[in-house]
């Protein structure tokens, strides 16, 4: 059984049955000294977290009585405290009844929730039946760190979760693939038990972020990106400064950035940030997506308002798209898509918008031309490097605007192809090395040359950039590329890529929203993160 797409209906279940208060944020405490722990509660609380977990397997010694009496009345947050056995993905690998002897004593020292695995649940319950504090909840835990089950046999999973007694449910599963989320998504809408609903790894993150959209009971959040409990789990501080987590709700709309890779992607800042500065209920996250088709069939109702889209699937996209704005069309690739009220995808590129306005910018910047009517690219000989989704956009731009483009790309075949569409020149990457007709030419650098890790590389050398009077470099990580601090010793204009990206982000929030950007907004934002 696939992923099943995600209807409007399955959505509105979780809008009008009694929602329960909103989803808790909990900070796992990893400290292998309880005044480790101790100190880590004190951040917890400063950050803003809800709840501590207490991972007792991560503590070096245990003395049960003595720390969990130090650890649960010293807390100023509530406490879920787990004991996690290696069989179940934690370091605890000792005795069992011990184990359970420590779960029972935290219970009755005052902790708040306890964690136990499904398989020693029902063993558990009968053992703790009829001294259950009252503010007290058990939570029964299930993890699969290999995939995530069918729709039905994580329903079956649920059902024997709920048989042992449990106050919680709580599923962990392993995303292969970004929609497996959507099988969680709906179990949490559809339950009628509090449920913890997790998918760990980087392509379920949607699953942490949303938790609060589909009525999850708490979700985890790490107290610094080196102190994961598991595998894909954002920090405390992300989930709360970056992804606006106490503004989600039921009806909150999802946009995101899909690509492969995707985690450095700064745009979830960027629109965050103004989303929350006008008061928009909508949320902007990091999609991990190895099948773009799998993916917008799975998320289909129309709360997946949109998406930005980037490498490497501005071109495989398409194929899944209503309709395409005509520029997109020509240039064969898309980086904005919009899914309008009545559901259907229609897409756009900005990309191209963005770059060429900031090169247009970067050459009336030269000998301070006075505008004129035209673009300042009319008649420039225009070099791109590369000729993927990125180099279309600059190709095709560059022409619109009247420049003679020459297109270079590692393959010739390539190059040719784009260069064919665009009227201009093709030639191969190492050939761009000696080329040099005129003086005063504008070079667009789309390759990935140069960008992080790699920073030392550079796609063309120092003596070839003397013949550029403007050059672009469509990197942004790191925004000062070793291609554009050569091209500044040559006397070059130059053109960041974060220009670009804050430009063509200008556009897309535009078509999002129907609103003006904040561009100030934006602007402040990568000065301080790019």
């Amino acid at each position: 059984m696939g992923s099943l797409p995600f209807t409007v209906s399955d959505l509105q279940t979780s809008t009008n049955g009694a929602r329960s208060s909103p989803t808790l944020l909990c900070t796992p405490l990893m400290g292998t000294t309880v005044d480790q722990m101790l100190i880590e509660m004190g951040k917890a609380k400063e950050i803003g977290a809800d709840v501590v977990e207490i991972r007792l397997d991560c503590l070096r010694t245990f003395n049960p009585r003595q720390d969990l009496e130090i650890l649960i009345k010293r807390s100023s947050l509530p406490t879920l405290v787990t004991y996690r056995p290696i069989w179940e993905g934690g370091q605890y690998e000792g005795d069992e009844n011990k184990r359970q002897d420590a779960l029972r004593l935290a219970m009755e020292l005052g902790a708040n929730y306890i964690d136990v695995e499904l398989e020693v649940a029902h063993d558990f319950t009968s053992s703790i039946n009829g001294k259950k504090p009252d503010n007290f909840k058990l939570i029964v835990s299930s993890h699969n760190f290999h995939n995530t089950p069918s729709a039905e046999a994580i329903g079956n999973l649920v059902a024997r979760i709920q048989a042992t007694g449990a106050d919680i449910v709580k599923i962990a599963t392993t995303a292969l693939d970004i929609t497996d989320c959507a099988r969680i998504f709906q179990i949490m809408v559809h339950s009628q038990v509090p449920t913890i609903g997790i998918v760990m790894g980087e392509r379920g993150l949607i699953s942490r972020l949303l938790s609060p959209k589909f009525g999850g009971y708490l979700t985890y959040g790490a107290l610094e990106a080196g102190a994961i409990s598991a595998p894909g789990q954002p920090t405390a501080k992300d989930l709360l400064d970056l992804y606006n987590f106490r503004l989600i709700g039921p009806d909150t709309k999802v946009y995101g950035i899909i690509g492969k890779p995707v985690g450095h992607s700064k745009s979830p800042l960027l629109f965050n940030a103004a989303f929350k500065s006008v008061g928009l209920d909508a949320v902007y996250v990091h999609y991990l997506v190895d099948d773009v088709e799998k993916f917008f069939n799975t998320y289909s109702s129309i709360d997946w308002s949109g998406c930005s889209c980037t490498i490497p699937h501005k071109e495989a996209a398409l194929k899944c798209m209503d309709e395409i704005d005509p520029i997109a069309k020509k240039i064969g690739a898309i980086n904005n898509i919009v899914r309008r009220p009545d559901g259907k995808l229609i897409a756009f590129n900005t990309d191209y918008i963005g770059a060429i306005s900031a090169i247009e910018d970067g050459l009336r910047g030269l000998n301070g031309t006075i505008p004129s009517a035209g673009s300042p690219l009319a008649g420039k000989l225009f070099v791109v490097l590369g000729a993927g989704g990125a180099g279309k956009s600059l190709a095709y731009g560059a022409a619109q605007k009247g420049a003679r483009v020459v297109v270079a790309n590692r393959t010739f075949e390539r190059a040719k192809e784009l260069a064919d569409k665009v009227g201009g020149q093709a030639m191969t990457l190492a050939e761009v090395e000696n080329f040099h007709p005129e003086e005063g030419m504008v070079l667009a650098n789309t390759t990935s040359v140069g960008m992080k890790p790699k920073i030392d590389l550079t796609p063309i050398s120092k003596e070839a950039l003397k013949h550029y009077c403007v050059v672009f470099d469509a990197i942004y990580t790191p925004k000062d590329t070793r291609l554009l601090r050569e091209a500044r010793e040559t006397g070059a204009v130059v053109v960041y890529g974060t220009e670009m990206l804050i430009r063509q982000g200008f556009e897309q929030y535009k078509n999002f929203t129907g609103l003006p950007a904040p561009e100030d907004l934006f602007r402040q934002l990568m000065e301080k993160h790019a």
